[in-house]
């Protein structure tokens, strides 16, 4: 029973074994050979750093959350001093919320030669990231291993600044620099839309505004977990002007609205199983491919030496001195018998 039982699994052996003296090697099966087993190296080595690699998962739904309060940070320098300057938060009924939390500190508007190289390396980013969407992700996955975005200290004085908003007096100059601007929860090495931002004017009724949509967004990440606000935002300058038509109030205003979808933003890896998966299909895929290339052409030259008679299909040369030393033998042989 156990000799049928083995027979019959050796039946099945869907891989059988060819014995080596039928077997033959040639150089250009050797070639073929040594270019798949460098192609699977190459493709395997390769695909290690696509596993090891991370990618962005957005996903949307309806923001249910209408409780919590939005927390703003921002650091803004005006070029006035400190007690020329106001600062209010208010509502769509333009009633005022609240004027608490906010601190004034007597800065110089002209940066330093250190801050000026922020100041234009962050621009360069900001400039990256309009074109490059993508690059947004790397921040993402980086997040805690960039370098901080708030504006460096002053060397020999005190720490960089934080002072107002608007103010209606008309001789009042508003040219200001956003060193950093964001919604909730403050994520280190995360820029944003209008951190770096600078306008200067010689215009003392200037009215800049700043449009802007906040989304809530969830952030998960391998570094870090938090739940913040993306935004985007529509700048408009103008000049008041009320005899020209041209009324307002000049100063500095930041009009936000929340979006009612929420993104929830989830760092993705491949799984295990897909990598192994994806290494033996390249494995078993170079050997077929180099396998039929090899069969393909080495038929398509046995039909080129066939049709020309080349190679192993060439005609042999007959020697006429051995078949006429042969044909006396016979004859006599015959005659004999």
């Amino acid at each position: 029973r156990e000799d049928k039982a083995l027979s019959l699994v050796k039946e099945l052996d869907a891989f059988p074994k060819v014995p080596e003296s039928y077997v033959e090697t040639t150089a250009t099966g050797g070639t073929v050979s040594l270019i798949a087993f460098t192609a699977m190296a190459l493709l395997a080595f390769f695909e290690f750093f696509v596993y090891r690699d991370t990618w962005m998962k957005y996903e949307y739904e309806v923001d249910k959350d209408f409780s919590s309060k939005l927390r703003i940070n921002i650091d803004i320098t005006v070029a006035m001093k400190c007690q020329h300057v106001g600062a209010d938060i208010l509502d769509l009924a333009e009633t005022m919320i609240t004027s608490n939390g906010i601190q004034y500190e007597p800065v110089i508007f002209e940066l330093t030669p250190q801050q000026k190289l922020w100041h234009r390396t962050l621009l360069l980013i900001q400039n990256r990231l309009r074109e490059e969407h993508s690059l947004q992700e790397v921040l993402y996955k980086s997040v805690l291993k960039g370098a901080p975005t708030a504006l460096p200290p002053r060397e020999g004085t005190a720490s960089e600044p934080l002072t107002g908003f608007h103010q209606c007096i008309a001789a009042y100059n508003f040219s200001h620099r956003i060193d950093h601007l964001s919604f909730g929860e403050e994520i280190p090495g995360i820029i944003n839309p209008l951190d770096g931002t600078e306008k200067i004017t010689s215009n003392h009724n200037e009215m800049f505004q700043y449009f802007i949509t906040v989304v809530p967004t969830k952030l998960h990440t391998s570094k870090v977990s938090a739940d913040t606000h993306q935004f985007s935002v529509t700048e408009r300058e103008r000049v008041i002007n009320h005899a020209a038509g041209s009324h307002g109030v000049s100063g500095i205003f930041m009009k936000y609205d929340t979006s009612s979808l929420m993104v929830t933003v989830s760092e993705q890896h491949m799984p295990l199983w897909q990598f192994l998966v994806r290494l033996c299909g390249i494995i078993g895929g170079i050997f077929s491919t180099t396998g039929m290339i090899h069969g393909f052409v080495g038929f398509c030259f046995d039909i080129v030496c066939c049709r020309f008679k080349l190679g192993p299909y060439k005609p042999r040369e007959v020697n006429p001195h051995v078949n006429n030393r042969a044909a006396p033998l016979l004859t006599d042989n015959h005659v004999q018998e």
